[in-house]
């Protein structure tokens, strides 16, 4: 989907304040299904130096940022990298899609390294992560009707399946549909045509999202990855060594 996002997106990270170690396209365009008018969610990690971390006065864990520019709006949000990766060690199926999306907008070795370190952070248990996340997009779409919620429950539920089964992470809905029901290629080109709109009527979905979210359950259950994440010590050293600028 790269031909939908604008060319000045790559001067953004040398805009911010810190440096940054990563900056990648998550949201619609990632998971394959971003309208004419979809906003860009740009996600990444800033390095704070180290006299902001270790003195009385620290800098921002977190920095989150909205604008509009040549009529796109842009929602930039990135973690320090020592957030970033106690968030990859939790479980938070979010920043791996994030890191591991392949719509990079910014590199550096650091995300060469994190990207390396992406598999130890994988376990069974990040089924719980897009389990939750399916039950609160079914919740949105039941009460609004609207297409967007819709799509995001089938599109969680497909990308924790396909984990579950292949131990790989995959976040577009357009590469997972042997998952899904026969009716989602329609409702992608549906919401390719606006970001914001009421669902066609789907009388079976209720019925799909039941039958995806047991199978997700019974698949975590089944599943051969590893119980824990395997990369703290991987982690600990990079956050280490970036922080001194040991290279």
């Amino acid at each position: 989907m790269t031909e939908t996002l604008p060319a000045w997106l790559s001067g953004i990270p040398a805009e911010q304040p810190h440096p940054v170690a990563f900056a990648t396209v998550s949201g619609a365009h990632l998971y394959g299904f971003p309208s004419a008018d979809s906003d860009v969610d740009l996600r990444g990690v800033h390095v704070l130096p180290a006299e902001l971390v270790v003195g009385l006065r620290t800098g921002p864990e977190t920095l989150d940022r909205t604008w509009t520019r040549d009529g796109v709006e842009v929602d930039l949000v990135t973690h320090d990298l020592a957030k970033f990766c106690r968030l990859l060690l939790r479980r938070n199926g979010y920043v791996l899609e994030q890191l591991l999306s392949p719509l990079v907008v910014a590199s550096s070795p650091v995300h060469e390294e994190l990207v390396a370190l992406a598999p130890g952070c994988l376990t069974r248990h990040h089924a719980q992560h897009y389990l939750g996340f399916a039950r609160t997009q079914w919740r949105l779409y039941d009460r609004t009707g609207e297409l967007k919620p819709l799509l995001y429950t089938f599109r969680v539920l497909a990308t924790g399946l396909h984990l579950m089964r292949t131990g790989e992470l995959e976040a577009d809905l357009t590469r997972l549909y042997a998952y899904g029901p026969p009716y989602l290629p329609d409702l992608v080109a549906a919401k390719r045509e606006a970001e914001h709109g009421a669902a066609p009527p789907v009388p079976t979905a209720g019925d799909d999202v039941a039958r995806m979210t047991a199978g997700l359950a019974a698949e975590s259950e089944a599943s051969t990855l590893p119980d824990a994440a395997t990369a703290h010590d991987g982690l600990h050293d990079l956050v280490v060594r970036t922080r001194l600028g040991l290279g």
